[in-house]
């Protein structure tokens, strides 16, 4: 389209009349969001450039050199165990009667923890204390000695012999013979009298005057006249021939035994009786004593202090003696209970560690059962003997826990640190500083400038995340733990046994705790 620009036009009629004054102020709202704009660039700049910078340099981290006193151990693995374990049964076979215990008991040594049937027992034990009054009756009789009524008793006994022996060494009294003598003659007279009887009777019956009964009758009267009479004269014979040897020989031998009683009785008891009454006297105590100590069988005590880990009969249970510390079911089976000493720490220590152990040597154990809590206990036995397994040398060390609240429980496994040593107010610095460069350990320090610097030194025995410092700082330093951003000096770790600047801890782990680092 074409514009006619012939006839020209006042610009002055045709634009209107702008105020000066409003178009300043329609400036001002750009220039406040030019304001705005600018103040967030520079927060932004602050908050991306300038104070990550200023962080960064803060976060630099330098810790002193400072002195501490390590201790050095030795850390192992171990297992609980319980120093002793037995299976308790009776020493005789038999019936149990009462169980007075129960599964996790404690028990002191001594303490009563089962009764066995011991009615077949009691009979025994009456009759062996029969005999041992009995024994004792007769020692003590035999002690006392005879008493004076047997002696006077005695020596009667002796008179009337000696008596009777020297009557009949005296022989007959002519009085005695005198009387025999008249009997004699009495008998005779009687005799002549029968003989006269006889007689006369006889001549009767021959002239048919008397019967011949009669006749017998007279006769039998004369012959017991003669008998009689011949008796008199033997009595006579004997009274006038005196005692005869025999009879003086018995008397005397009855004389002597009575003499031999009274000097017994007067000597008393000879000393061989008395032992041999001492003797039967101990003999009877030795059954008494057998059958005591076999009800005492009956009474099963605990052994040791212990806890009753396992019960394998009730009463009324048949149980017989078994191997005390066998385990096998055919053993268990006729025992009566399993008991539990207190209980140990047993460790495997390498052969390289043993010879810094020695007993009464403190041992601290942590468990995984109680985190955070720590048992202390002592070294009770090294073992003589190194067990090998997998081409691997060990040697086993046992250690007595102080656990009186009996926490630790047998098959536990523990972490046990062995307190092998200890370095009084050395040098340390934290592991994690220490560093190698150019084949030489040593530290990075803060410098005047700021600037680190690295000090060489010669490092000691590496403890809980610090190492000992032998040589080379004074203690007034500060060691660097990490650097600004860009200002990290190269280093080569050795062997990997200190890492880099900014990297973790070393040394002191479990299995490295107190060992000794090189210069």
């Amino acid at each position: 389209m074409a514009i006619d620009t012939s006839n020209p036009v006042d610009s002055s009629l045709s634009v209107p009349k702008v105020n000066k004054k409003k178009g300043r102020n329609h400036w001002l709202p750009w220039l406040i969001v030019l304001g705005l704009i600018g103040g967030i660039g520079y927060v932004v700049y602050l908050q991306f450039m300038v104070l990550p910078s200023q962080q960064a340099q803060r976060r630099v981290v330098t810790r002193p050199v400072e002195r501490q006193s390590l201790s050095i151990t030795v850390a192992a693995n171990g297992t609980v165990k319980p120093e002793r374990s037995i299976n308790l049964s009776p020493k005789n076979s038999g019936i149990l009667k009462q169980l007075l215990v129960k599964e996790g008991d404690i028990v002191q040594q001594g303490q009563i923890v089962a009764y066995m049937d011991d009615s077949n027992l009691q009979g025994q034990l009456t009759s062996a204390r029969g005999q041992i009054a009995q024994a004792e009756a007769n020692l003590q009789k035999l002690i006392a000695g005879n008493r004076p009524q047997d002696i006077a008793q005695s020596q009667a006994q002796l008179d009337e012999a000696l008596a009777n022996l020297r009557k009949i060494e005296a022989g007959n009294r002519s009085q005695d013979i005198g009387q025999a003598e008249a009997r004699l003659k009495s008998a005779q007279a009687n005799f002549s009298k029968a003989e006269d009887d006889f007689r006369r009777n006889q001549q009767l019956f021959n002239s048919g005057g008397i019967s011949l009964q009669t006749v017998n009758q007279k006769l039998a009267d004369r012959d017991s006249a003669q008998a009689q009479v011949n008796e008199a004269q033997q009595a006579l014979a004997l009274q006038k021939a005196g005692s005869r040897p025999e009879d003086i020989q018995q008397a005397r031998a009855v004389v002597q035994q009575r003499q031999q009683s009274l000097s017994l009785l007067k000597a008393g008891t000879r000393r061989e009786d008395i032992d041999q009454a001492q003797a039967q006297m101990m003999s009877a105590r030795g059954s008494l004593q057998n059958v005591q100590a076999q009800i005492n069988d009956t009474i099963i005590r605990a052994p040791f202090d212990g806890v009753v880990t396992k019960k394998y009969a009730d009463p009324g249970a048949f149980v017989t003696p078994t191997t005390a510390s066998s385990a096998v079911s055919s053993a268990t089976s006729s025992s009566i209970l399993s008991l539990a000493s207190t209980n140990e720490v047993v460790s495997n220590l390498a052969e390289t560690n043993i010879s810094k152990i020695r007993l009464g040597q403190e041992v601290t154990i942590k468990a995984d059962a109680y985190p955070g809590k720590t048992f202390i206990g002592k070294v009770s036995q090294i073992a003589a003997q190194a067990i090998v397994e997998q081409n691997v040398t060990s040697f086993e060390v046992r250690v007595a826990l102080s656990d009186p609240e009996r926490l630790l429980r047998s098959g536990m496994n523990v972490a046990a640190d062995f307190q092998v040593g200890k370095l009084e107010n050395v040098l340390v610095v934290p592991t994690a500083s220490v560093v190698r460069r150019e084949r030489t350990t040593g530290v990075y320090v803060a410098g005047a400038d700021g600037k680190p610097v690295f000090t060489r030194i010669e490092t000691g025995v590496t403890v809980n995340n610090f190492t000992e410092v032998k040589s080379g700082l004074t203690g007034d330093e500060r060691v660097l733990l990490s650097f600004p951003p860009g200002s990290r000096p190269q280093s080569t770790p050795r062997g990997g046994v200190f890492p880099g600047l900014g990297g973790g801890g070393g040394g002191g782990g479990r299995g490295g705790g107190g060992r000794r680092g090189g210069s």
